[in-house]
């Protein structure tokens, strides 16, 4: 790979940016990158390049299709090679943003695929064999990464097994994607594992919990659940090192620490992090971590209800309960830290959240897409209700465009929506002012246009509100 020109200490890549206002002032993106898996494993996963330009003639259609070589993979989660972190990190000051790093969930392979020359149709260009990421790193089931200190950070969900943890980061080179070494240096209590990210000048990192592949990959285990045995913590690491500093107990009645979202702001020092259910009431929550003098302490800051239903309504899984949980199986945090946005899968519900005060975040806007129950419709087809319900959420950097789909995983997709669940990608534009969040009738790729296939995540060109970390302010 060669490596790109540049003057004055700063990357050639405009998408490299200093501070999150950077960002914001950016153009806006012209593609979305969305995975898409096929849950009988019959054909090859996907990734699908959209037009975002509302300006074009193709605004809302698929643009080109990457498939990968093998089957059932399951890709799930993904990102950039390179992000605006890299400014920060000893050697890789001249980054491109330019490869796609796609995991494979089921197969823990990991695939390559370059943006250039031609940005609507990406290239496989290496897959990273289960093996390696074993041997390496010990390590199995890939699941969210981030260019990061030292190389790309990979989270883990298992062991060398496949099966077994404990699960934790895998760092990879920077530029030849070769696995280097498991990060973690001294891993003290944390065994399950889910997200990494981290508060780059402080110095820390933050994982998250869900649970072991044996625990999750097929489907959600009530013995398990009830048993309060899937995550239920945050650990604080020291970044360098990849010593483990700190273990918080959110209290083993939620479950499922899934998706950290750290402060953009780079001199600040607090997150949130989303738990899919409580035990007790069904409730879906989110959490605030933040700095306490010497160590980090964390405080519920939204509780998100059940909703009680007619069992007869419900699918087998849900009907002794009597309700609908919400669910809360992705958050995203706007570039300017003012707009929190939570995905209640369970109701197909996106809520947007005015987070000006962290420690009381302001509901001012939601939508229903989907869902267990009502099948929340699309604008532009008010008779057809929407299978799947709202999950990724993926926020524009200047925060005017939030992009939504409703696969979370097959297995769970399986128990939750029996009836099966036909792919959809829908764009929603939000009221950077006082809050508002409209759909757009224009942007709707679905069903044929994916193929068949069922997609999970979303990434924007010249990236998006999960993708980067920042340097300065």
């Amino acid at each position: 790979m060669a490596s790109p020109t540049h003057t004055e200490n700063h990357p050639v890549d405009p998408t490299i940016y200093r501070s999150p206002a950077d960002a914001i002032a950016a153009p806006p993106e012209e593609l979305a990158y969305v995975v898409g898996f096929d849950r009988a494993a019959h054909r090859p996963d996907a990734l699908f390049t959209v037009c975002t330009d509302p300006e074009s003639t193709s605004y809302g259609r698929v643009l080109g299709v990457t498939e990968m070589p093998n089957l059932g993979d399951e890709l799930h989660h993904f990102g950039w090679n390179a992000c605006s972190s890299a400014l920060a990190h000893e050697g890789h000051h001249h980054a491109e943003r330019r490869y796609l790093l796609i995991p494979g969930l089921r197969s823990s392979r990991l695939h390559v695929l370059d943006t250039r020359p031609d940005p609507t149709r990406p290239r496989l260009v290496r897959v990273v064999e289960a093996a390696e990421l074993a041997e390496r790193a010990g390590y199995s089931r890939p699941h969210t990464l981030h260019c990061g200190p030292d190389g790309v950070f990979l989270s883990c969900l298992g062991g060398a097994d496949g099966n077994d943890g404990p699960g934790g980061v895998a760092l990879l080179d920077h530029t030849t994607f070769e696995v280097l070494r498991a990060w973690e240096t001294r891993r003290g209590p944390q065994r399950l594992a889910y997200d990494v990210w981290w508060h780059l000048r402080h110095g820390i990192a933050v994982t998250s919990e869900w649970g072991t592949p044996s625990m999750v990959e097929d489907g959600l285990d009530p013995e398990l659940l009830l048993g309060r045995e899937y995550g239920h913590a945050l650990h604080f690491w020291d970044l360098a090192s990849g010593v483990h500093r700190q273990r918080v107990d959110l209290g083993d009645e939620h479950q499922m620490v899934l998706e950290l979202r750290p402060a953009h702001d780079p001199e600040a020092d607090w997150g949130f992090a989303s738990v899919v259910v409580s035990v007790v009431d069904l409730s879906a929550s989110v959490w605030l971590w933040y700095r306490d003098g010497d160590a980090f302490s964390v405080r519920k800051v939204v509780t998100v209800p059940a909703v009680p239903t007619d069992p007869e309504r419900l699918p087998p899984a849900l009907r002794p309960f009597g309700a609908v949980p919400p669910l809360v199986t992705d958050i995203d945090l706007s570039v300017d830290d003012r707009w929190l946005y939570v995905s209640a899968w369970g109701t197909g519900e996106l809520i947007q959240y005015d987070v000006t005060d962290p420690f009381e975040p302001r509901r001012t806007a939601s939508v229903r897409l989907g869902g267990i129950v009502d099948g929340g419709p699309h604008p532009s087809a008010p008779e057809t209700p929407l299978t799947g319900g709202a999950q990724m959420v993926e926020v524009s950097r200047d925060g005017r465009r939030v992009y939504l789909t409703n696969s979370l995983y097959g297995s769970w997709d399986d128990q939750f929506y029996p009836g099966g669940i036909e792919p959809w990608l829908v764009k929603l534009d939000a009221d950077t002012d006082g809050g508002g969040l409209r759909v757009d009738q224009r942007f709707f790729p679905h069903g044929r246009d994916f193929g068949g296939l069922r997609v999970h995540q979303t990434r924007l060109a010249g990236g998006d509100a999960s993708s980067d970390s920042y340097c300065y302010r």
